[in-house]
């Protein structure tokens, strides 16, 4: 491949700084199969690179503050929902769109680490209830600012517009990829 090719090929507006590993390989890609439309390429690589970096990141705080990723998502999804702070594991499955089984891990470690509570749902007593405990809320409050804080730097390379803009098109993947839920 001509040493210019990048060059030549990049988008407009977009000097040799800007250009990145996807850049390269959505080029290399135009020159092997310029009869195919590969552009998209270069949005879901960097998707994709996205996802794993920032996931890499996750799972590094999380340890931090003694949970993993599954764990953060549950008490989070407790924290969100208000006082009393408690859901069925039924409804922390669908929140967090995963099996009743892999719920049940999930729970069982954070009760033997003094995060969640587990009792008898009073509605239906067939039924538990899980709530935050003391320490769960100090835990996922603590891990949540922290998160919070680390989105804000990296969405601070974005102007507002470019965060919108970004939101509506990561929204329309989405509903292209497949139905969501609410």
């Amino acid at each position: 491949m001509p040493e210019n090719y990048l060059l030549a090929n990049r988008m407009p507006g977009m000097d040799e700084e800007q250009l990145d590993a996807i850049d390269v390989i959505v080029d290399q890609w135009r020159h092997e199969r310029p009869d195919l439309d590969l552009s998209p390429l270069g949005i879901f690589g960097r998707l994709m690179r996205l996802s794993m970096l920032l996931g890499t990141d996750v799972e590094r705080w999380c340890a931090q503050h003694g949970l993993r990723n599954g764990e953060f998502d549950v008490l989070t999804a407790l924290r969100r929902c208000g006082p009393p702070f408690a859901q069925t594991p039924s409804e922390l499955a669908g929140a967090l769109m995963m099996s009743r089984a892999g719920m049940t891990k999930r729970l069982d470690r954070l009760e033997s680490a003094g995060l969640v509570e587990r009792s008898l749902d009073a509605a239906d007593r067939r039924s538990f209830r899980i709530a935050l405990s003391a320490q769960g809320r100090e835990v996922i409050d603590a891990a949540l600012t922290e998160h919070a804080a680390n989105l804000a730097r990296l969405t601070a390379a974005l102007s507002p517009e470019q965060r919108t803009g970004l939101e509506q098109s990561l929204r329309a993947l989405l509903s292209a990829a497949g139905p969501g839920r609410p």
